[in-house]
């Protein structure tokens, strides 16, 4: 029966390098998100703290949405998570994944 047990870290290390528990993650039903606290949602469910359903049924969001926060975070870091970068880094990613280089199509 040991197999039914969950056994759960009591804390995580934040993406600021602090001590996450399930007493400071972001409130439960949180809906004006900073670039913070989505990277410690991503960093509680990696690490273990919660579960995936768990924070898309704590925090109401789609798979699609937190997919999304991982993804940035790995790829640009906290800032890319800041909803006024959001737009540069996709333009920026689209144009790297496209063998566009930084200076636009056409330069030799």
């Amino acid at each position: 029966m040991l197999e039914n047990l969950k056994i759960r870290p009591a804390a995580v290390i934040g993406p600021l390098g602090e001590a996450l528990t399930l007493n400071n993650l972001p409130r439960q039903g949180e809906t004006r998100w900073v670039a913070r606290r989505k990277a410690e949602v991503v960093a509680a469910v990696d690490g273990g703290l919660i579960t995936l359903d768990e924070a898309l049924e704590r925090y109401q969001l789609s798979l699609e949405e937190f997919s999304s926060w991982r993804q940035t975070l790995e790829r640009a870091g906290i800032p890319g998570l800041r909803i006024t970068q959001a737009q540069r880094y996709r333009d920026l990613l689209r144009r790297n994944e496209a063998g566009i280089n930084r200076r636009g199509a056409g330069a030799a």
